[in-house]
């Protein structure tokens, strides 16, 4: 990518020094690839503004940067040019860019499957075309732009997908994009809350169409009304469409298709039964039909169709290592956007790269080759090995590199002491199997995991971000092992979103987080006198609630000559479990008057109820007292302290009382305290096992310990892998909790037993290894903890550590 003065001018950008040129485009402060050939966009929201970035980003080499204000304390360091909104200037830099290309286009839109068709579009039309494509789930209003600029000379077809929220977005999306082959896949239900009717959204996603030569789809009456274009398509049942499907036939996890397509009968095979995969396969096969790809072309193809992994996955490997999965793609675009997750996720100061031959760059081998390893240079990628007969002839004076020609020759080497203590990415094109080096490298093989979506946490923060002041600080709780989500994985990318505080229950987990590289402060709600010293050792900041506590506290800061160490007061206004209480601030203000060891940082309360409004009297009347109390202090001690007492709920029903912090807590976790609130919230984490066995159980015959039940008529029950040891709740059995297996609810009979339950399969055509949610969307915490008699906090908090976590981001 080179965007010249030329392409500037035509966005209407325009800096002072005229004859310029960048190679990278970046609006992440964070990212090692940014420096002197780099222009950063400031892109501001209601609550994010990279402007405060910007010192750092010239100490770091770069010099040109799009504002929409130039702050103080860098006039003159640097050239800005001054847009009115840099997310607009980011689009149109990225329209003027792909204006420079006359190749064809492929615009997806739709509620699912276009990230899936947009990668098996791209497996199925590579041999045909030089490809260039939307790296991982890149379709937003920034997310197009950044995947336009990957466009180079060489490249022949364009596949970019485009996704929507809110109206009057789409527009924006079509004026970059400026497809010529349109596609709609399944229309559902995602992001309707931005629209007030079903026929808003469809008109809103269809004008990403409305300079198009064709629009493919599934036979829609309701899409196909709003458009004016001529279109092609698929159904099961109408005769008219393009192509109609004659018989659908599943069989050994396969699937057989008869097709009709104008006056020819023909079969193709997929290697997949469940209905969303055949209809996105099925939009392929139209896309190419359209291409006028061979009908025997075609059928070849298809049955080589994969399940897509579109994720970065972090995962716990041998040796104390952190994996860094993406053993999917091999591109220049997703290596770049895999390094950037590679050093939000390191868990150690070395880094290390398997890396395959990349293909679809649309660059010379030469120049593909050189940028690569400039690449991982500005990354500091300490070890390097790569696997393919081409990229280790380009590597051969590049130091600290290991060649091999093939995964199987690496493999044959492998040796467990070779990786110790080191953050280690494997990048491959799927054809190279480094599915086979991650399973060697991964320290246990687990069949149930609970996967988190670092993405679903970072839309749940920016949620509540967004209903506090600009200048509101956020602590976000990770204690409890991060509400069993895992805690060093969810500190590291909550320091990536620069949160103000982390919060921790007792010293040992701020104590290994720490140890794992995370700076932010912490403050550890539940310090034990005994671990005064190790919180001082690692610089961790200890809440306050008695006044022996604060006295041995005081008494180690002097022993050490300490100087204003942090601390934090608690004042107990009604929760009455910890804290200081009203007739005791006197004595608190004299023991910390006149003294410097210590320093008060922050003044905090606990709200009891502030969940329920029927307790909006007693949660008003907390705050009241809290504010006296803090005042009396600040005012005594002359400080001016953070102060504090929202959490999750507050945050959501007493805005008004933010203070200068509040207590983000479940709420990140994608769990809200009613309705309103959960609607807006992503899920967070996804607890998935398989299915062991598969037995037929006969009338009269019982399942699992103390008979609890028996069956009535033949039935089919499945095995799962999971029981009370890793958390699930025995009241959660015994027919009132079930567990979801290709999308169909599976009851679980009979009591919960330590590593397993059993489940009713009968109606549900399934095989053993298939895959079993345990909860997710459904069923949701919040719906186990109702049948339980809990609350979502006890679900989430009780997955035993020896369920393995895997973090990933779309």
């Amino acid at each position: 990518m080179k965007i010249t003065s030329a392409i500037l001018t035509s966005a209407q950008l325009h800096f002072d020094n005229s004859a310029i040129e960048f190679e990278h485009i970046s609006i992440d402060s964070r990212s090692l690839q940014n420096g002197n050939t780099s222009l950063f966009f400031c892109l501001k929201g209601q609550n994010n503004d990279a402007h405060i970035f910007i010192e750092s980003l010239i100490e770091k080499g770069v010099q040109h940067f799009v504002v929409e204000y130039i702050p103080e304390n860098v006039k003159g360091k640097a050239h800005f040019c001054i847009v009115e909104n840099t997310t607009v200037a980011l689009q149109n830099l990225a329209k003027a860019y792909k204006n420079q290309f006359q190749i064809e286009t492929i615009g997806i839109t739709g509620s699912n499957g276009k990230t899936i068709v947009k990668e098996w579009l791209n497996f199925l039309l590579s041999p045909d075309y030089s490809v260039v494509r939307s790296p991982k789930s890149f379709n937003s209003q920034v997310g197009v732009p950044l995947s336009v600029f990957g466009i180079n000379e060489n490249h022949t077809l364009g596949i970019f997908e485009a996704g929507i929220s809110l109206k009057g977005e789409m527009q924006h999306l079509a004026d970059i994009i400026q497809p010529n082959i349109g596609i709609f896949t399944h229309l559902g239900n995602a992001h309707q809350e931005g629209f007030t009717t079903v026929e808003e959204k469809i008109i809103e996603k269809c004008q990403l169409f409305s300079k198009a030569e064709i629009l493919i789809l599934e036979k829609n009456d309701w899409i196909e009304k709003h458009i004016t274009i001529p279109t092609f398509t698929w159904s099961f049942e109408d005769s008219k469409a393009t192509v109609f499907i004659l018989s659908t036939n599943k069989n050994n996890l396969k699937t057989t298709l008869e097709i009709q397509y104008k006056n020819e009968i023909f079969k193709v095979s997929l290697p997949f039964t469940d209905a969303i995969s055949i209809e996105n396969a099925i939009t392929c096969i139209c896309t190419l039909l359209y291409l006028n790809i061979a009908i025997s072309t075609i059928t070849d193809r298809i049955s080589k169709l994969y399940n897509i992994e579109i994720r970065l996955q972090a995962k716990t490997g041998i040796n104390n290592c952190l994996l860094i999965d993406d053993s999917f793609s091999s591109d220049y675009q997703s290596l770049k956007m895999a390094l950037d997750f590679l050093e939000q996720q390191k868990l150690h100061q070395k880094k290390t790269i398997i890396l395959s031959d990349i293909f679809q760059s649309g660059l010379n081998l030469n120049e593909l080759y050189s940028n690569v390893i400039k690449l991982l240079q500005q990354n500091n990628i300490a070890q390097i090995i790569t696997i393919g007969e081409t990229i280790g002839k380009y590597f051969q004076d590049v130091p600290n590199v290991i060649s091999f020609q093939n995964t199987q020759a690496f493999l044959q080497q492998f040796n467990t002491d070779s990786f110790k203590n080191e953050t280690i990415l494997i990048k491959g094109a799927r054809s190279f199997n480094f599915d086979e080096i991650v399973v060697l490298l991964e320290e246990k093989n687990h069949e149930t995991v609970l996967e988190i979506n670092l993405d679903a946490l970072t839309t749940n923060y920016n949620f509540y971000k967004q209903k506090l002041h600009q200048n509101t600080k956020i602590m976000v709780m990770v204690k409890a092992f991060g509400y069993g989500n895992g805690g060093y994985e969810i500190a590291k990318q909550l320091e990536h979103l620069k949160v103000g505080y982390l919060g921790v229950a007792f010293a040992d987990e701020g104590i290994a987080l720490r140890k794992a590289g995370i700076t932010t402060p912490i403050m550890v709600l539940n310090p034990e006198i005994s671990s005064y010293k190790a919180m001082i050792a690692y610089q961790l900041e200890p809440e306050m609630y008695s006044l022996s506590g604060l006295t041995s506290f005081i008494e180690l800061a002097k022993e050490k000559n300490l100087n204003g160490y942090p601390i934090h007061l608690k004042i107990d206004t009604g929760m009455h479990r910890l804290g200081f209480e009203k007739q005791q601030v006197s004595e608190l203000i004299a023991l910390l008057k006149h003294n410097n060891f210590v320093k008060v940082t922050s003044i905090f309360s606990h709200l009891a109820a502030s969940d329920n409004f029927d307790f909006k009297a007693f949660t008003l009347q907390q705050i009241e007292q809290f504010e006296a109390i803090a005042t009396e202090i600040s005012t005594t001690l002359q400080i001016q302290p953070i102060r504090h007492i929202l959490n999750t709920s507050g945050i959501f029903n007493f805005p008004d009382f933010q203070y200068e912090m509040v207590r983000l807590g479940i709420g990140i976790y994608g769990v809200g305290n009613s309705e309103e609130e959960q609607i807006s919230l992503e899920n967070v984490s996804v607890l998935k096992s398989i299915i062991s066995q598969i037995r037929t159980v006969n009338e009269n015959e019982s399942i699992g310990y103390s008979r609890k039940f028996v069956v009535q008529k033949q039935m089919k029950i499945a095995t799962i892998p999971i029981g009370y040891a890793d958390g699930i709740r025995r009241a959660w059995g015994n027919e009132k909790g079930y567990v979801m297996i290709h999308n169909q609810k599976a009851v679980i009979l009979g009591n919960i037993c330590m590593d397993m339950l059993m489940v009713d399969v009968t109606s549900i055509p399934c095989e053993e290894r298939d895959e079993v949610i345990i909860f997710g969307e459904n069923p949701h915490v919040q719906e186990i903890a109702s049948v339980c008699g809990t609350i979502p906090y006890e679900i989430l908090t009780s997955i035993s550590q020896r369920v393995k976590r895997i973090f990933y981001k779309n």
